[in-house]
Order: C-alpha cells, then sequence, then structure tokens
C-alpha cells in the first residue's frame, strides 16, 4: 500500500505538507470549516429514538413534496420574469430601458419575509383590496366568492419569485449582450420574426446559463425559513427547526439536514457545471454593441410597463409601506431596543466580517506559497482548501445552525467535565450560550465571499513581482504585506462589506443560535412579522432593505464594467470584415 501510494504520489511527505505557515494555516481552516458538516454526517449516524421514523411515516413526505413544489413554483415564475427582462434591457431599446437596466436587481435586498406580510396583509380577507372587492360587488361573505390564497404554496411562490428573480435576470441579461449578432441578423434575413429568433437563436446560446441561475434559485428557495414558516408551509427546512425545537432530537433534525444538503449539493454540483459552460459562451461570439431592436408604439409601452409592474410589486410597493409605517409609528419605531439591537448586529457583523477577510488572506496566500514550492504543486493541499472552506456558503441558515450546535455542545460537555474534575468549577454553555456561535455560523456560510474575490484578484498579481521581492532578500510572509496586502486592499474592503451586510441580514441560524434574550436587527424585525406587528419594527426592516442595496448596486456596476470591458476588447480584435457585416 505504501508502495502504490509512493508511485501515484511520489512528492507527498508531511514535512513538505507543513513546511510553510501558511499552507499550516489553510488546513487547521479547512477543518474548523467543515467541523459543522462532519458533525451533521456523524450526528445523523446516531439513533433519534424513533423520532425520524414517526417523520418518515407522517410527515416527511410532505416535507419533501413541499419543497420540491415550491423549488419548481418559483424557478418557473423567476425564469418567466426574469428571461424576458434580461432580453429586452440587453438587445432593446425602449423608454425607461438605462433606469430598468439597474433598477431590476433592486428587489433582491427586500427580504421575502416582509414581502410576505405586506402582500399577506393587503390580500387577505381583512385586507384593503377583498374590503374593496365586497364594497364592489356587495359580498357579504368569503362564501359568495373566490380569491387568491396568499398564504399557500402558489402564494409563497409568487412572494419568492418576486424577489428572486434578479438572479436570472442579471445572468441573462450579461448573457444576452454576448449574443453573436451576426448570427441574429442572418436569421432575421432568412425570414424569423424576432419571437423565431429569439427562440432559435438567444435562448439555445444562453442555455447552460438559464440552468445555472435557476440552480441559484433553487438554492435560494430550499433555503428560504421565514416566509416558509410565516405561511405555516412545511419543508424540509422549517422541519429542522421545528424537529430541534419541538423534539430537541439532533439526531432526528441532522438526519433532515442531511437530506436537505443533498438537495441543495445536487443544484449546487448543476450549477458549477453550467458555470464552464458560460465561460466557453463568453469567448466564443462577439459582443453586441448596440440594440438590436428600437421597440416604437405599444411595443415599447408593454416593454415599459411590464418592467415597471415588476420593480413596482418587488421593491417600490413594499417600501412604500415601510416608509408610511414608519410615519404613522414614528414615535414607537425609534425606541431604544431598535438601537440596542442594531449596536449589537453591528458589532457582530462586523467581527465575522473581519474574520472572514482574515480566513481568505491565510487560505490565499498558503495557496500562493503553494504555487511556490514546486514539491507541492501537484498535492491536494493547493487545489482545495478554498473550496473546501467555501462550502458553508452552500448551507441553509437552519442546517448550519443544527452543524454548529453539536460539536459546540461536544466541546462545552467535555470541557465542563474536565474543569470540574480539576478545578471543581464548570464554565458552563461558554460556547453555545453566547455571541460566539453566532459569529462562527456567520464565518462559515459567508466566508465563501471574500475568499473567492480574493482568489480571483490575487491570479491577476504577476508572479515576477514576487520573484524580485524574493531577490531582494524579503521572505514569503514580508512579500505578502508589502506587495500583495496593498494590492488587494480594495478587494477585501469590498468583499468585507459584503459579508458585514450578508450578515446583517442574516435570519435562520441567528434565530437558532441566538442566547437568551439576545435579538439581532432581523430577528428583531422577524418577530414583529411573526407576531403581524411589523409597523412596529419598520424602521429596523427599512434599515436592512437599505443595508442590502449596497451590495446589489456594488454587483451591477461590476456586472456593467465587466460586459463593457469585454465589448471593448472584442471590438478591438475584430476584424474590418466583421465590422462590414455588422453595418
Amino acid at each position: 500500500m505504501h508502495k502504490l501510494l509512493s508511485t501515484r504520489i511520489p512528492h507527498l511527505s508531511l514535512t513538505k505538507v507543513v513546511k510553510h505557515p501558511w499552507q499550516i494555516g489553510s488546513l487547521l481552516i479547512v477543518a474548523i470549516m467543515l467541523a459543522p458538516i462532519l458533525a451533521l454526517m456523524l450526528t445523523a449516524l446516531e439513533s433519534s429514538e424513533g423520532i425520524f421514523a414517526q417523520l418518515a411515516d407522517t410527515v416527511l413526505v410532505t416535507y419533501i413534496s413541499n419543497s420540491l413544489l415550491m423549488l419548481f413554483g418559483v424557478c418557473a415564475l423567476s425564469l418567466l420574469i426574469g428571461l424576458p427582462l434580461a432580453w429586452l434591457v440587453a438587445m432593446c431599446q425602449f423608454p425607461g430601458k438605462r433606469f430598468f437596466s439597474w433598477a431590476l436587481v433592486l428587489p433582491l435586498a427586500m427580504p421575502a419575509y416582509i414581502v410576505a406580510y405586506i402582500y399577506s396583509d393587503f390580500f387577505d380577507y381583512a385586507g384593503p383590496v377583498q374590503i374593496w372587492l365586497r364594497d364592489i360587488f356587495g359580498w357579504q361573505h368569503a362564501d359568495e366568492y373566490w380569491f387568491f390564497d396568499i398564504r399557500s404554496i402558489p402564494g409563497a411562490c409568487v412572494v419568492l419569485a418576486l424577489v428572486l428573480y434578479p438572479y436570472v435576470y442579471l445572468f441573462l441579461r450579461s448573457a444576452f449582450s454576448q449574443n453573436n449578432l451576426g448570427q441574429i441578423q442572418a436569421s432575421r434575413l432568412l425570414g424569423d420574426s424576432p419571437w423565431q429568433s429569439f427562440w432559435r437563436i438567444s435562448v439555445p446560446q444562453t442555455r447552460g446559463i438559464i440552468v445555472a441561475s435557476l440552480a441559484l434559485v433553487g438554492m435560494e428557495t430550499l433555503a428560504d425559513f421565514a416566509t416558509m414558516h410565516y405561511f405555516a408551509i412545511n419543508t424540509m427546512t422549517t422541519a429542522v427547526y421545528d424537529t430541534w425545537l419541538g423534539y430537541y432530537s439532533l439526531p432526528a433534525a441532522a438526519k433532515l439536514s442531511i437530506l436537505m444538503l443533498a438537495m441543495i449539493f445536487l443544484l449546487l454540483a448543476i450549477e458549477k457545471r453550467q458555470r464552464i459552460n458560460k465561460q466557453n459562451y463568453a469567448h466564443n461570439d462577439n459582443f453586441n454593441t448596440r440594440e438590436m431592436y428600437h421597440l416604437t408604439g405599444w411595443r415599447a409601452g408593454l416593454a415599459t410597463g411590464f418592467a415597471t409592474l415588476v420593480i413596482f410589486a418587488g421593491f417600490i410597493l413594499p417600501m412604500l409601506v415601510l416608509c408610511g409605517f414608519i410615519v404613522d409609528y414614528h414615535d414607537q419605531v425609534w425606541n431604544q431596543d431598535f438601537i440596542t439591537y442594531g449596536s449589537k448586529s453591528l458589532i457582530i457583523a462586523l467581527l465575522a466580517a473581519t474574520c472572514c477577510v482574515f480566513i481568505a488572506m491565510v487560505i490565499n496566500f498558503g495557496l500562493r506559497q503553494s504555487q511556490q514550492n514546486t514539491s507541492l504543486n501537484q498535492h491536494w493541499t493547493q487545489q482545495f482548501p478554498g473550496q473546501f472552506a467555501s462550502m458553508g456558503y452552500a448551507l441553509p441558515g437552519t442546517v448550519l445552525a443544527i452543524g454548529v450546535i453539536i460539536p459546540m455542545t461536544s466541546i462545552e460537555l467535555w470541557s465542563n467535565e474536565i474543569l470540574e474534575q480539576w478545578f471543581g468549577w464548570q464554565p458552563g454553555l461558554f460556547l453555545t450560550g453566547t455571541t460566539f456561535a453566532i459569529i462562527f455560523a456567520y464565518v462559515v456560510r459567508f466566508c465563501a465571499i471574500p475568499i473567492g474575490s480574493v482568489q480571483e484578484s490575487m491570479h491577476k498579481i504577476s508572479p515576477h513581482l514576487d520573484q524580485a521581492s524574493r531577490s531582494m532578500g524579503r521572505g514569503f510572509t514580508s512579500t505578502a504585506f508589502r506587495i500583495h496586502v496593498p494590492l488587494l486592499k480594495r478587494i477585501l474592503l469590498t468583499s468585507g462589506l459584503l459579508v458585514f451586510i450578508e450578515s446583517m441580514k442574516e435570519l435562520p441560524a441567528a434565530l437558532l443560535l441566538r442566547p437568551f434574550g439576545f435579538e439581532t436587527l432581523a430577528t428583531y424585525v422577524y418577530q414583529y412579522v411573526s407576531d403581524e406587528q411589523l409597523e412596529q419594527a419598520s424602521l429596523a426592516a427599512l434599515s436592512i432593505v437599505i443595508l442590502g442595496l449596497v451590495p446589489l448596486l456594488i454587483v451591477n456596476r461590476m456586472s456593467q464594467q465587466s460586459v463593457r470591458h469585454a465589448k471593448s476588447t472584442n471590438n478591438e480584435r475584430a476584424s474590418p470584415t466583421n465590422d462590414v457585416a455588422a453595418q
């Protein structure tokens, strides 16, 4: 066996693996970040005292079927909204296009459970819409007419699609901007209508990106807890929450979490596979440098009206309602609870962002160091630390919380037992009973953001700078802080800001891991939403929305800059023949 390993991995040895401190740090971080997933797997093997069997015999099929119905419903509606909007913005000229190009991403900043509350308030039996209908037609009771039930699986699909369609829109807007203009013009010359050209040319070229964007929508749908819990829809994510708080059975909750992880990682594998196809599409065709269609008349009005309706339903209306609540309840929304919980959330989010940025630096510096060490070029430590450490981003908040509770509880039990024997003192719940658990969960979930960003930026730093630094007698650590960090300063700040904002918005993990009597801004808002009193927390909800706008505007700006850069690059490389054909 030893001879076989030596043949397959000739340069593998312990001394080579642990030779450099940055690589050691990367491996330690990976081990810590994988602890929740490994703990889930081990705990799922334990006996659940018949609780999981009881769930499997009674409600598990309902949990799975509801999750699948939500998955397909939200993906279908998101595609119906995002696909035409992306094509209109990328390929057509119509009134308001410049505004809609960035405004259509704004609904992504609106938490779905806030939209769910607002639309429930509007469309319930006691809401203004049904009251107005009863006044108009003289109806007296609900039995006299039929009205769409917003508190249902179709209603939840509509709510989630209104806030998740920007994933499809962003992906496809960039993809349609990269469509081969010559192929579309050739299709039109052969007699195809714009509609036929769209289905025969544009859609096939972007099929892989459609699948990738829908995979992301599906992951967000399966991970959503607050909307499902508010609408009383039993899905896998609410099942994990209810099993832990209702039965206090970690093994049963872990088994449910493993089933949910299988669904999530399947979608993640689909997204990753299609991302490769997306890169191939981006390099195969010349970019469209001008709009293909100039809409006029009723077509222009229809395009503008559709985009206006979508952004009004997904963002403007909820914002108007929140602002109206703030005006009406201004004496109540600005209170000590908002200040206290807001400041605590700021501190926790700042600590989580700092830890994530530090982890990203350690992992990527370890990768850079291993790339310079030829003896480790083929070793797994060079390839996988960043990927393994980023796996937590795919974990739903409820699943991640269970994965964090399991190892921390074991550490607390072991520590209390040892310290009781040695010193006659027990520290108690020094991990799960403090904010450390929340911060650790945030770091596991969001460290993928700076890891990926820093890795992409470090690829652009020439190795010659490292060689020049070494020729001047500098070691790797000195080179990292004198050369790499100044060059990465902007991306470190940007990715840290994104982690900060995502931590401010995170709800399911905070609900399960918060200490007794502790609230974050997100849990504070959700408590009032659950009690049908969003008015009392409208200022906190608006704060979360405004914070969520920052990363969206950053991502949208970066997306538009990348498309413009690609267009200019392709225009410079275009031959005179292509220029004549384009004209």
